[in-house]
């Protein structure tokens, strides 16, 4: 069964203000969440309960996946440098 992704307005920007190479190739990454949201490379957010990294070169895509709903949710995707912030 596939997850639906969405994108809050903050990750959509941050999206848009990438170079369209990078922007490219996360987007594509994005997209295989679809079929396993938890892939090997992808790492649990400490002190939450739902929210998930993945680490596509130096940028980081935070989401959230909600089982029940089978749906991601996507809010930020920066430099590993800002992610955190």
């Amino acid at each position: 069964m596939k997850f639906s992704i969405t994108f809050k307005p903050s990750a959509s920007k941050d999206i848009d203000n990438l170079p369209i190479e990078i922007g490219k190739r996360i987007l594509f990454e994005i997209e295989k969440l679809q079929d396993n949201p938890w892939p090997l490379h992808c790492k649990k957010i400490v002190g939450s309960k739902h929210d998930w990294r993945l680490r596509i070169g130096n940028y980081r895509v935070l989401y959230e996946v909600n089982d029940a709903e089978q749906q991601i949710r996507v809010f930020r995707i920066k430099h590993r440098k800002e992610a955190y912030r």
